[in-house]
């Protein structure tokens, strides 16, 4: 196992920021008895804590919050149901507010008077992850698998109801979870980290910030004119660039290579992605496609009688072995941490009381007090149970066991967050799934929404509590930074619901155009559990049984390896969503992450200071003009798509 799952974490010193944000300061490690905890929080309080000196909950970092992080759901909209993965939202963002308030500055020079602070783009940064990641929590989960499932699509209206009861559900549960993971657990959160490490060094380094910013700007319009190309389709435009491209007249087994999705997409947003995942994903995703469609693909296909149709061997076969591989390695992942479940319940006794709370608390006046735990939570609570029965046909009793479970299991997510950097969502709503598959058997719609509701709200705690380290490291104010994330919930829900609509053709889920991996995992373990075994085509069922085994030995190589040696191993995760993409996604990511790590050893300083920018300007660009060219299809401005 890894370090992190032997035993805690390290303790990292706690960092903060004097008044002008240009010193750290270091204060002890985690506290031991209640004095201790009294004593750090006074010591933060007075060393660290400058939130009432250093603006930072203004109209123009909540706005410029709502305005980023929606442009980041889209993007995340769009990779998701392409790839299966979301993409980080804060540091992307905190680059972009920083660059445009600089340029603004410079332009208007009157405004130079009102220097957007570091506490400002933390608090922008707050909103923007909370709308980044309304895409991974909903829409490329569940609502596309309920539609796999059911055939039944949702309206606008009940999209932006339950996707907003669900998140906000998230942030308030998190709230008395703040204080045990980060205030006495000391836990790393690393992305908190490391978002709090950039803001210091983008504040304090403007020029090399002000290039991160016009490159991200300048590789945005590159996808942004790549995406118009592709996905414009007017009589009046002189050309187009195709979707994918594979060598003609070359076969495999007596297959062709379109057949066998063999090629590259001709996308930039796959080339940033591949850029942002690193080698080491990228290679598995290789090696993984050529075994899914070089090898087993002409093999399938080539049974008599077929096993499946020529032209659905994905949607209909190799879909089996990567849901058996990623719901078999996430779960052993999961449970191999079994010291964080040990750690998480065994702090849900404070975590309930609300310790913090007590007359003499020095933080009693910028925490968020745990009555809006209860009422935030309690409201949206009733909000899901009462939508969950009106939409879903969810019994009430089994609505109000979701939200109870949701609670348990995204206090587990959160920690595991604050331990490992990695957000077991997956595993979340499988969990859910599993336990609603004995409770409601049969019914997919239950089995799904009732994860849908884990998993969402899992999402939502860990994202806050990872903008939350990053102020606690900067010493903003945490009551401030969570009603930042409510504005962030909003501005994602009126951005991703309408996109979504336009954008997610219900027929084209599972297709080429969008093979939606994750929802195609949540609808393969709901069809399981609703009809059995038996159900799967010709060779699937050996397929999954297969699939589940590699992905036990993958998860358990990842986990046991030496830390030295698992740059050498294959990620588990990566090769299951190869087998549920088509392979000219996988390809197309390998020579984005091969550029990125061919550029990162010939010129590492400028590697570090650009790759990550002009990838999230690539998915950026691309995406947002995808969502432009689809409304105006649907407004008849421009040809039909």
């Amino acid at each position: 196992m890894s370090s992190s799952d032997q035993s805690p974490p390290p303790v990292e010193p706690l960092l903060g920021i004097d008044e002008s944000g240009a010193r750290p300061i270091a204060l002890p490690p985690a506290p031991g008895s209640e004095e201790d905890e009294q004593r750090i929080a006074r010591e933060w309080l007075a060393n660290v804590y400058v939130g009432d000196k250093v603006p930072q909950l203004t109209v123009r970092a909540v706005l410029t919050g709502m305005l980023l992080g929606g442009v980041m759901a889209l993007s995340n909209l769009y990779v998701g149901m392409k790839t299966g993965w979301g993409l980080g939202v804060t540091i992307t963002a905190c680059i972009l507010a920083f660059g445009l308030f600089s340029t603004l500055q410079r332009l208007i020079p009157a405004l130079a008077k009102n220097e957007f602070t570091i506490l400002e783009n933390n608090m922008m940064s707050s909103a923007a992850s909370a709308a980044g990641y309304m895409s991974s929590s909903i829409f490329v989960g569940a609502v596309p698998a309920l539609y796999l499932c059911t055939g039944e699509t949702l309206s606008g209206v009940q999209l932006a109801l339950w996707a907003g009861a669900v998140s906000f559900l998230g942030v308030f549960m998190a709230i008395p979870m703040k204080r045990q993971q980060i205030n006495i657990d000391q836990l790393p959160f690393p992305s908190g980290m490391a978002t709090a490490e950039t803001l210091r060094a983008m504040h304090e380094q403007k020029g090399d910030a002000q290039q991160k910013a016009w490159s991200l700007t300048l590789s945005a319009l590159a996808g942004a004119v790549i995406g118009w190309f592709r996905e414009a389709h007017a009589r009046w435009m002189p050309f187009n660039i195709p979707g994918m491209w594979t060598p003609s007249g070359v076969r495999i087994g007596g297959q062709p290579l379109d057949r066998l999705t063999i090629g590259a997409e001709l996308s930039l947003i796959m080339v940033g992605a591949g850029a942002i995942i690193g080698i080491r994903v990228g290679l598995s995703l290789l090696v993984a496609s050529i075994a899914c469609y070089g090898v087993l693909g002409p093999w399938v296909l080539g049974q008599d009688p077929a096993w499946v149709e020529p032209n659905r061997y994905r949607q209909t076969w190799a879909l089996w072995p990567g849901v058996g591989l990623l719901v078999a390695s996430g779960l052993t992942m999961f449970f191999l941490r079994w010291r964080t479940i040990v750690r998480a319940f065994s702090s849900l006794g404070r975590v309930l009381t609300g310790r913090g709370d007590k007359e003499r608390d020095p933080l009693r006046d910028i925490e968020a007090p745990q009555s809006w735990f209860l009422w935030g939570s309690g409201l949206s609570g009733i909000a899901c149970v009462v939508l969950g029965v009106v939409f879903f046909d969810i019994a009430w009793w089994m609505g109000v066991l979701a939200v109870v479970l949701t609670f348990f299991l995204a206090l587990i997510a959160s920690r595991a967050t604050g331990e490992t950097d990695i957000t077991p969502t997956g595993a979340m709503g499988k969990i859910t799934q599993l336990v609603y598959g004995l409770l409601a058997p049969g019914s997919m719609k239950v089995n799904l929404m009732t994860a849908s509701l884990t998993g969402g709200a899992a999402i939502h705690s860990a994202d806050l509590l990872t903008d939350l380290k990053s102020g606690y490291i900067l010493g903003a104010n945490p009551r401030k930074q969570l009603i930042a994330q409510l504005w962030g919930v909003v501005a994602g829900t009126l951005f991703v619901v309408p996109a979504y609509i336009l954008l997610i053709k219900p027929e084209e889920i599972g297709s080429d155009r969008w093979p939606a991996p994750a929802a195609q995992i949540w609808a393969g373990v709901a069809r399981v559990l609703a009809q059995g075994l038996d159900a799967l085509p010709t060779g699937a069922q050996p397929g999954l049984l297969i699939g589940c085994a590699v992905g036990v030995v993958l998860a358990l190589i990842e986990d046991f390896v030496p830390r030295r040696l698992k740059k050498y191993t294959l990620s588990s995760t990566a090769v299951g969503i190869a087998f549920v993409i088509p392979a000219w996604n996988s390809i197309s990511m390998f020579i984005g992450a091969l550029l990125a790590w061919l550029f990162a050893r010939a010129r590492p300083e400028q590697a570090e200071r650009y790759n990550l920018a002009v990838a999230s300007g690539f998915i950026a660009g691309e995406s947002l003009i995808a969502v432009v060219v689809a409304a105006l299809v649907a407004m008849n401005v421009l040809g039909g798509h």
